[in-house]
């Protein structure tokens, strides 16, 4: 079942380390790369990407599939 970020985000604490996946979030690797390199460089809703995004080939390209996060707190 795929969930939405909100979803995700309710079940971490603040400062929590998470991972954010495509299947975790129903979309395809493509779809999810793209909204990864927006996270990677401006942040995500109510999280920051930490480390190395691992990334997928596919027939040669190579796609974000899966980071990880932190929690940012509540303002």
């Amino acid at each position: 079942m795929a969930k939405t970020i909100e979803e995700v985000l309710q079940r971490q604490k603040e400062g929590a380390q998470f991972v954010l996946s495509a299947p975790l979030l129903g979309l395809d690797v493509e779809d999810f790369d793209t909204v990864a390199k927006i996270w990677v460089t401006d942040g995500g809703p109510g999280f920051t990407v930490v480390g190395v995004p691992h990334r997928k080939c596919i027939d040669g390209e190579f796609f974000i599939d899966r980071v990880t996060a932190t929690k940012l707190p509540v303002l």
